[in-house]
């Protein structure tokens, strides 16, 4: 019966056996700590058919009609209301002349549907989109608190980092990017999920470690004024 024996690194956890003197790797801990499968984590239902591509009808429609949204306001540099009205002069006028042309040449008319999102849908992906801010938001408050100072730190750094990554671009060049990183992010990591945990918690345990060194040699060196007592 062979015997395991393990040990930590500054690198990686790595498990041997003595017998076979092969490296095992331990799985990893799941990305930002969540116990829950991708699935769960993105509200289930139909809101994660469509970011896992479960559905790739409707995931596929959803990125070209973003994808030719964006090309007509950022590369041809459409108006809005000036969009809006040709669309719905171009629907109009398929519409006319499609239902005159089955008068005339007994073609099938073309069936209109009475509603183009349910209300169910609507609803759903509401409901995902309200509980996701709330969580947010939440999370947001509890490290303001100042209950972890890394996290804190961290926290800050990264608002800032995407302050000035927002300069950079446009309010629907940012959307489209946020949207575009939605509709694939997911998808790619539910495919390759154990290689990305691996490395993340391997960054993660990494910059563990320099804050550690960071706290030891700055912030605990920050004279405090003791509490007072009521």
């Amino acid at each position: 019966m062979p015997i395991y024996s393990s040990y930590s690194s500054d690198s990686d956890d790595i498990v041997t056996t003595k017998s076979s003197s092969t490296t095992v790797r331990p799985r990893p801990r799941r990305l930002f700590g969540r116990q829950q499968p991708i699935r769960a984590v993105l509200g289930g239902g139909k809101v994660a058919d469509i970011l896992l591509w479960e559905n790739k009808t409707v995931s596929a429609a959803l990125l070209i009609g973003m994808t030719v949204i964006w090309f007509l306001f950022e590369v041809v540099e459409y108006n809005f209301v000036t969009l809006m009205c040709h669309l719905s002069i171009t629907t109009m006028l398929v519409t006319f002349i499609w239902f005159k042309g089955a008068e005339f040449f007994n073609w099938n008319r073309p069936k209109i549907p009475e509603t183009v999102l349910s209300e169910s849908t609507f609803r759903e992906v509401a409901s995902t989109f309200r509980a996701k801010f709330n969580q947010i938001l939440s999370k947001l408050l509890d490290i303001a608190c100042g209950k972890d100072p890394g996290l804190f730190i961290l926290a800050v750094a990264s608002l800032y980092i995407l302050s000035v990554i927002g300069t950079c671009f446009t309010f629907l060049n940012l959307l489209y990017l946020g949207f575009f990183c939605l509709q694939t992010l997911p998808f790619l990591y539910d495919r390759y999920e154990d290689q990305v945990d691996y490395l993340a918690d391997k960054e993660i345990r990494r910059l563990k470690k320099m804050f550690k060194r960071f706290n030891s040699s700055v912030l605990n060196k920050i004279p405090r004024q003791p509490v007072k007592e009521n």
